[in-house]
């Protein structure tokens, strides 16, 4: 699955550094905390930050070695404030990271892998893990993205690996695009609605990234349907040009014509 995405992804950016690194970014969950597949990740060339498996990590060992003063405190990010541009980050109130790299072993990871640890006073009601400690919630993950350079403090990283649950908007999104349930009773037919389903949110997803402004590209299907794609239009041909008519009193007559004028002028792949 992973090589199928990285084949999406257009040639000019799947050109190596003189490292040999490819400016991808891979982020999973512990799910692919496996040293198999980050092997296969530092193979490919790309960066990675997989969410840290405490099962088979000595992390209360890890815990006891990192002094008080290497944890510093996390990021969020906040929408702008009136005259503010951009994602603006500002301390988590009640949470830490800190690297131990280095404190426990982790055979089979790729050379510069670094483990990360994150603690966090629970919310209220939250039930305990034995992988916390001293009444704090501790997570963790694992990345081969190097020390130095702008956005590569530890809160940085952290906060970059903690945005992958993005992933979950794109599992609402798709069981909004007909993967919520399965129409057929045959496996062969359901395995073909899987497939227009997938493309379907497939073409959503680059529509959205290639089209739409910043704003527009995270509707959501159903937001999307309802201002852009279920509007309708006349495509007419005029003067050896081809032009998009769209009623000018619908509210995103704009945006629907500038998405247009976007795909148009895309090169043929």
């Amino acid at each position: 699955m992973l090589d199928a995405a990285l084949a999406q992804v257009p040639a000019a950016l799947r050109v190596p550094d003189p490292d040999g690194r490819i400016p991808v970014l891979v982020r999973t969950d512990a799910a692919a905390a496996t040293g198999e597949f980050a092997a296969h990740l530092a193979a490919a060339g790309v960066e990675f930050s997989v969410g840290a498996s405490f099962a088979h990590l000595d992390i209360h060992t890890a815990l006891a070695a990192l002094p008080t003063q290497a944890w510093t405190p996390a990021y969020q990010a906040r929408k702008p404030r009136a005259a503010e541009t951009g994602i603006q980050l500002e301390p988590r109130d009640g949470a830490w990271v800190a690297e131990a790299t280095g404190l426990i072993p982790l055979p089979g990871w790729p050379p510069g892998t670094r483990l990360i640890l994150r603690k966090e006073r629970p919310h209220p009601g939250a039930q305990l893990r034995t992988t916390d400690a001293d009444g704090m919630r501790v997570t963790g993950f694992l990345t081969n993205t190097g020390r130095g350079g702008p956005a590569r403090q530890l809160a940085d990283l952290e906060l970059r690996h903690r945005r992958h649950a993005r992933v979950e908007d794109r599992i609402r999104a798709g069981k909004d695009t007909g993967l919520r349930n399965l129409p057929f009773h045959d496996m062969d037919q359901n395995r073909i609605w899987v497939a227009i389903a997938a493309l379907a949110a497939d073409l959503l997803a680059w529509t959205a990234r290639l089209a739409l402004p910043t704003a527009a590209a995270l509707y959501e299907p159903k937001r999307l349907r309802l201002r852009i794609l279920a509007v309708a239009g006349r495509i007419v041909r005029t003067a050896r040009r081809r032009l998009l008519e769209i009623d000018p009193a619908w509210p995103w007559a704009d945006l629907i014509t500038t998405a247009h004028a976007r795909l148009t002028a895309l090169p043929a792949p």
